[in-house]
């Protein structure tokens, strides 16, 4: 569940980051600043709802006045009692890789996914600019060779990479998974995530991913390569409203 945050320990996101807590052994949030704006990630288990509402509540004097967020339960409803207005986008599911085996079995389907690196970069941001538009990138993550492409007549068609990975802490995220509209339903972009776990597997012990509950087909997808469903949270905006003034 907390794959994210376990990978922003690493030296590369680690200066990007800002840790709170209001207890010894309560729930954590982490502000990761990079991008556009920040986003908060504040997770918890059910049974430590009512603990991640206090932090939320708490949160309030110290967030920017404009991030995005990643919460569990209903600490966004507590956000916005303190003061921000939300624009939700949606209800995401993380996901986890329990059966490795299934993704190494995966079949290629012709295609033969290749590793990307920086000379590809140019490329890579045109297949987004494609394929899917508005997504969140960092192109130092090209650097740590956790990135797959698979290309028909030369030109690249599909991707998966990684928002995290951590080999020191054994952990990647996967992300920024996109497949040109043109091969859709090919099984290229099948082909990229599971040619990119069997590689994330060599080093690393906890691999995960984030998508849309109602990507029925993404979703699909995911449980065919071995994963599984962990727990799901709100994805939104959060905007601080302007103070009302008295007396």
């Amino acid at each position: 569940m907390h794959l994210m945050e376990l990978g922003d320990l690493d030296d590369l996101l680690w200066p990007h980051t800002s840790w709170y807590t209001v207890s010894d052994d309560g729930p954590v949030a982490l502000l990761y600043a990079v991008g556009e704006i920040p986003t908060l990630l504040a997770f918890s288990r059910p049974g430590e709802a009512a603990e991640l509402e206090e932090l939320a509540g708490a949160l309030g004097p110290v967030l920017p006045r404009r991030f995005f967020g990643h919460l569990t339960g209903e600490a966004g409803k507590v956000l916005a009692a303190v003061g921000y207005g939300v624009e939700s986008h949606g209800t995401l599911v993380r996901m986890v890789l329990r059966e490795p085996g299934r993704a190494a079995a995966h079949p290629e389907g012709g295609w033969r996914p290749e590793v990307l690196g920086r000379g590809d970069l140019a490329e890579l941001l045109e297949l987004f600019g494609r394929a899917y538009p508005g997504n969140w990138f960092d192109r130092r993550m090209l650097d740590t060779g956790q990135y797959m492409g698979a290309r028909r007549d030369g030109r690249l068609v599909a991707v998966a990479g990684v928002h995290v990975y951590s080999a020191e802490y054994r952990v990647a995220a996967i992300g920024n998974v996109a497949t040109d509209p043109g091969v859709r339903g090919q099984g290229a972009g099948g082909a990229c995530v599971a040619a990119l776990c069997r590689r994330l597997g060599q080093s690393v012990e906890h691999i995960g991913l984030n998508v849309r509950a109602d990507n029925a087909t993404a979703v699909g997808l995911y449980r065919r390569l071995g994963f599984a469903e962990v727990t799901e949270f709100a994805e939104a905006t959060f905007t601080a409203l302007p103070r009302t003034a008295t007396g």
